[in-house]
C-alpha cells in the first residue's frame, strides 16, 4: 500500500538471493506509536500527517508491507570481540526498500525488532522499548553534532513481553541510511570463498555510492582507501565528542563511515581515557581511547576480505594512511574546539596536555570545553567558573598561561573565539542519565513528554535553550553508576 505518496524500491534486492532472505515483518499486537522525527521525515519527504495516520502506523509496527516494499534481511559476518563469526546476518532487522527524495538522496527504510528471520539463530527477533529510545535518541543526538550517522524516523512501542535480563515490552524502530551494508558483508562471502559475490558486493556499492569509480581498472583500490579514510574521519570524530560506540564489532560498521547500529554507547562525563561504556566489555577492548586502534584493525579485516578484487599492496597503501588521516581530521576537529584558527607544532601538545588535566580530575569533558568559550585571554582560568570546573587544579592553572600566550601568537579576539567555539562544543549531548530518565518515563508511566523534549535539544546541541538548564548538567550520583550491556 502507498504512503502519502512515498515510492518504495529496493536496490538491495536487486542482488542475488545469497546475499539475503526474503521474509516478511512479524506483526506487534496493539500498536502504539510514541515518537516520530520531523528530520528524518524531511529525508523521505514525508509529511508530517504521517504521525497521525493508522496505516503509517500499521508500516512502523511491521503489520503491513508498504507497496513497492520487497522485505528482506541481509546476509553478513563479523568479527565479534575480535573473534569470527562466520554467520550473523539481520537477526532482528528487515529491510523494506528505500525512498528516493526530491534531491535525489536515497534512504533505505528498515525495521528493527521485526520479527525473527533466519539469521536470528536463538533470538527472538524483536527489540525493547529500552533499546529502541536509546538509538533514536542517539542517532538523532549524534546528527545534530554533524557526526556521520544512521537515522531514526519512529518507534511503534507494544505490551508484548519480550525476556532479557528481565521482562520487558517490545518496540519497533524505523531506521534510515544510504545503505546497512558493512564490513562483515564482505567478510561473509570471503570466507565462504565466495569471491564472485565479494566482487559484485563491490560493484554494487560503487555503483549506487561512488559512481566516479564505476568502470575504473584501480576501482577496487581507490574505493578502499575512500572506506579507510571515511572511517578514520567517522573515529575522530567520535573521540572529539567525547563518544564511545561500545561495541565496535566488524559487522557493526558501516561501509559507508557511518555510525549505525547503536547499543551500548556513551557520552564521557568525567574524563576518563579508559572510559568503557558496555558493561560486557570485560577486557575494555572497545574503551574510548581503544577506538582509533581497533578502526584500523577492522578494516584490516575487511582489507583481507578483499584480497580477491584488491591486492595486498594497494590494501596496505590505503591502510598506511588510516592514521594519518585520523591524526589530521582530530587535529583539526580538537583545534576548532580549542577555537584556535592557525595550525602550530606545539598545537599537539597543548591538546594531549589538556586531555591529561582532565584526566587527572575526572573534569567533565562536555562542559569544560563549552566553558572553555568563556576564557578571558587578559584574565585567564579565572572567567566565568572556569577554575571551578576543572576543580581548581594546579595544573589547569598552568595550562591556561600556554593556552593564553597561544591565543594571544594568531591574534584572538575574544569575542569572535567564543562565537566559533559555542558551535563546535555541544552545550547538550546524550548523557546516559538523561536517557534513562525517558525511558522510565515511556515504560513505566507511559509518560512520553521527556523523550520529545529531550529530542528536541539533541536537534540543536550547540544553542542554549531557555528553560532547559537542567540538560546542562552533570549526572546526579544515581546516574554516574548507571551501567549499559549489549541488551541495552
Amino acid at each position: 500500500m502507498s504512503l502519502h505518496g512515498l515510492a518504495f524500491t529496493n536496490h538491495f534486492a536487486e542482488l542475488p538471493e545469497r546475499f539475503y532472505q526474503r521474509v516478511q515483518p512479524t506483526a506487534i499486537p496493539d500498536p502504539a506509536l510514541i515518537a516520530f522525527n520531523p528530520d528524518a521525515a524531511a529525508l523521505l519527504d514525508l509529511d508530517l500527517s504521517a504521525a497521525s495516520d493508522p496505516e503509517f502506523l500499521a508500516w512502523v509496527a511491521g503489520n503491513r508491507v508498504p507497496e513497492g516494499a520487497a522485505p528482506l534481511a541481509m546476509a553478513y559476518a563479523g568479527h565479534q570481540f575480535g573473534v569470527f563469526v562466520p554467520q550473523l546476518g539481520d537477526g532482528r532487522a528487515i529491510l523494506l526498500g528505500g525512498v528516493t527524495n526530491r534531491h535525489g538522496e536515497h534512504w533505505e527504510v528498515q525495521l528493527k525488532g521485526s520479527g525473527q528471520t533466519r539469521y536470528s539463530r536463538f533470538g527472538d527477533g524483536r527489540a525493547v522499548l529500552r533499546s529502541t529510545i536509546r538509538e533514536y535518541l542517539c542517532s538523532e543526538a549524534m546528527a545534530g553534532l554533524g557526526i556521520p550517522t544512521s537515522r531514526a524516523l519512529a518507534i511503534a512501542a507494544s505490551n508484548l513481553p519480550v525476556q532479557r535480563e528481565e521482562y520487558e515490552t517490545a518496540a519497533v524502530l524505523v531506521r534510515l541510511a544510504p545503505t546497512h551494508v558493512r564490513f562483515g558483508s564482505f567478510e561473509f562471502f570471503a570466507s565462504r570463498r565466495q569471491d564472485d559475490a565479494v566482487r559484485q558486493l563491490a560493484d554494487w556499492v560503487i555503483a549506487h555510492f561512488h559512481p566516479e569509480l564505476a568502470g575504473r581498472n584501480e576501482r577496487y583500490a581507490e574505493w578502499f582507501q575512500e572506506v579507510t579514510t571515511r572511517t578514520a574521519r567517522l573515529i575522530a570524530g567520535w573521540m572529539a565528542v567525547g563518544w564511545s560506540h561500545g561495541v565496535m564489532n566488524t559487522d557493526n560498521m558501516s561501509i559507508l563511515g557511518l555510525t549505525i547500529d547503536y547499543g551500548p554507547f556513551g557520552f564521557l562525563d568525567g574524563y576518563d581515557s579508559g572510559f568503557i561504556c558496555n558493561h560486557s566489555d570485560h577486557a575494555g577492548r572497545y574503551a574510548y581511547d581503544q577506538q582509533p586502534a581497533v578502526g584500523l584493525w577492522n578494516l584490516t579485516r575487511l582489507a583481507e576480505a578483499l584480497l580477491s578484487i584488491n591486492p595486498e599492496a594497494d590494501a596496505l597503501l590505503a591502510l598506511n594512511h588510516y592514521q594519518p588521516a585520523f591524526h589530521d581530521e582530530y587535529q583539526r576537529l580538537m583545534r576548532a574546539k580549542l577555537g584556535l584558527v592557525t595550525g602550530e607544532e606545539a598545537d599537539t601538545a597543548l591538546i594531549w596536555d589538556l586531555l591529561e588535566v582532565l584526566q587527572q580530575g575526572k573534569v567533565d569533558y562536555t562542559r569544560l570545553f563549552r566553558l572553555l568559550g568563556t576564557f578571558d585571554s587578559a584574565a585567564g582560568a579565572e572567567t566565568a567558573g572556569l577554575r571551578q570546573e576543572a576543580g581548581y587544579l594546579g595544573s589547569f592553572d598552568a595550562w591556561t598561561e600556554r593556552y593564553g600566550a597561544r591565543l594571544r601568537r594568531e591574534g584572538s579576539e575574544d569575542g569572535e573565539r567564543r562565537v566559533r567555539m559555542d558551535r563546535v562544543n555541544p552545550a547538550y549531548v546524550l548523557r546516559n542519565y538523561l536517557a534513562e530518565q525517558a525511558i522510565r518515563a515511556a515504560r513505566d508511566d507511559g509518560d512520553v513528554g521527556e523523550l520529545e523534549q529531550l529530542h528536541q535539544v539533541l536537534r540543536t546541541p550547540f544553542t542554549e535553550q531557555p528553560g532547559m538548564e537542567r540538560y546542562l548538567a552533570p549526572p546526579p550520583d544515581w546516574g554516574r553508576a548507571l551501567v549499559v550491556s549489549c541488551s541495552s
